[in-house]
């Protein structure tokens, strides 16, 4: 079976479809991963098929807001949306569609017939359990979350109309806005597999049937991966050390966030490996070190705690190494997942980062480290988690797809 993932946005978006690529090409299928060039290497090493998206969002300039924001995610997914309807074209017996590329996806299916899958990496559909995940994760009471949730949905369609009006011009369909679409997907039972532990967010008992949470697809590295020499020595020169990173978000604020983030480890006694990322984390001193890009899988089950932005991909990594986290959430679903690791024990209380100082670190810091309930949490949603297999649903869901029939 030719299958085409569909993904886009920034690293964290992406990078979790090369493992779930790699075990779908294992079991048989030929696979490509439809994205933006910058993840081009991503996908050949997994050993799949690339295919151009455009409309790369980190390249989209200065972070905008309000209607501004509106605007330009409208211009993002509708340039989007035209590449998907091409890289589709390239050929495919089954498409599996993003959060973010799902709107697309359903009338390309609907023009062409291929069938498709949602692989989702966030709970998008409304529900009384929790509040929509971009609006920070607090709870507006179970009719509340439920109804900020169908607001959400609207604004999603607000945003995909354009494009979905283009798209739609384009493969020869009737006039159907998204909500509509949307509408008649639910009530087909469109089904959506969501590639995160049900350990940090448990299925609603309110979903309707086709929603399923069936744990993480990590990011394919090369097992026989060996972490730089340099990072290897310093991990045997002492006690395990703390991991500081930001993944995408940050950019421009390096300077800044180094020298906040090693103030902070000297005063909690603390070793540590800053990562760079788009902030550009730099160090220097015999009590930390620099690093680039590693494989989460490799590196984190031997520290002693990890600070981080709280994106889902980061979210699930720590989880499934066991250690504790400290969550310094930026922005979007980031302080959703932030607050489920909290909950779960796992983690201290989150640090918004607009709020993140080197005594705020540094008190966190030497909570995650020394109290060791922490530990014990992690430790145990660690053996839950790894008992997962969120790619092999996948691959069970792909023998039984059948196209939704319009």
């Amino acid at each position: 079976m030719k299958v085409l993932i569909t993904a886009a946005g920034s690293l964290g978006d992406v990078a979790p479809y090369t493992g779930l690529g790699a075990r779908l090409r294992a079991a048989g299928h030929e696979v490509a991963l439809a994205t933006h060039d910058r993840f081009a290497p991503l996908a050949r090493d997994a050993g799949l098929e690339f295919r151009r998206l455009p409309a790369d969002p980190d390249a989209q300039g200065p972070a905008v807001r309000g209607r501004d924001l509106l605007r330009t995610a409208a211009a993002f997914v509708r340039e989007l949306a035209q590449g998907v309807a091409d890289t589709t074209a390239q050929g495919a017996d089954v498409l599996l569609l993003s959060t973010t590329t799902a709107p697309i996806g359903w009338q390309i299916s609907e023009a062409t017939g291929v069938a498709s899958l949602g692989v989702y990496l966030q709970p998008t559909a409304p529900t009384g359990d929790f509040a929509p995940v971009v609006t920070g994760g607090r709870s507006l009471g179970r009719p509340g979350n439920r109804v900020a949730g169908r607001l959400s949905l609207r604004m999603v369609d607000r945003v995909y109309a354009d494009a979905i009006s283009d798209l739609r011009s384009r493969l020869g369909l009737p006039t159907a806005t998204p909500s509509a679409v949307r509408r008649r997907q639910d009530k087909a039972g469109w089904r959506v597999l969501h590639g995160y532990s049900p350990v940090l967010v448990p299925p609603p008992a309110d979903w309707r049937a086709g929603l399923e949470t069936v744990g993480n697809w990590w990011p394919h590295h090369d097992p026989g991966y060996r972490l730089p020499t340099a990072v290897e020595d310093f991990l045997r020169s002492g006690p395990p050390p703390v991991l500081v990173g930001f993944g995408s978000m940050a950019a421009g604020e390096g300077e800044r966030l180094s020298e906040l983030t090693v103030e902070a480890l000297r005063r909690a006694g603390l070793r540590g490996i800053l990562q760079s990322g788009r902030a550009g984390l730099v160090a220097d001193g015999d009590d930390v070190i620099p690093v680039g890009a590693v494989p989460h899988a490799v590196l984190f089950p031997r520290l002693a705690a990890v600070v981080h932005h709280a994106g889902a991909g980061t979210t699930g990594a720590v989880l499934r190494a066991g250690v504790p986290s400290v969550p310094v959430p930026v922005t979007a679903d980031q302080p959703f997942w932030a607050g489920r690791l909290a909950a779960l024990g796992a983690a201290t209380t989150p640090i918004p980062f607009k709020d993140l100082t080197a005594a705020r670190l540094a008190d966190a810091l030497t909570a995650a480290v020394q109290d060791p309930s922490y530990a014990r949490a992690a430790t145990s949603a660690a053996r839950r988690t790894v008992a997962e297999d969120g790619a092999g649903r996948v691959v069970e869901a792909l023998e039984r797809l059948t196209p939704v029939r319009y």
